[in-house]
């Protein structure tokens, strides 16, 4: 993803930011946080690769539950805080145009920049 940011020109991220959820890549001044999520760790449903734990299901799947509550929890605490969140599946970044274009879009929308 990080590449694909460098090579599509779009600028001013941060990284670890210390926000709720620990978003991948932050852009403090137009109020957006993304969030890259690996489709077995975040429990990706629609994944093409059909994802699922082949030992200790049991626990493998309770893991990915509570996964899920923190991250709708996230959020919802920076959605509170006025920020735009963007989350991409890691099954996404083979081609990351789309997801590229999707992040454009939504800094184009951000207060304080122009249409």
């Amino acid at each position: 993803m990080l590449a694909a940011l460098r090579r599509s020109g779009i600028k001013g991220w941060r990284r670890n930011a210390a926000m709720p959820g620990r978003p991948d890549f932050v852009w403090r001044s137009e109020m957006l946080a993304v969030f890259v999520d690996g489709c077995f760790w975040h429990g990706h449903r629609k994944c093409s690769r059909n994802l699922e734990a082949r030992r200790n299901r049991k626990l493998w799947k309770t893991k990915v539950a509570a996964t899920k509550v923190r991250d709708r929890r996230a959020a919802r605490e920076l959605r509170a805080m006025g920020w735009q969140v963007v989350r991409i599946w890691e099954c996404k970044l083979r081609r990351p145009g789309a997801e590229v274009r999707r992040i454009a879009r939504q800094l184009a929308k951000a207060p304080g920049r122009p249409a």
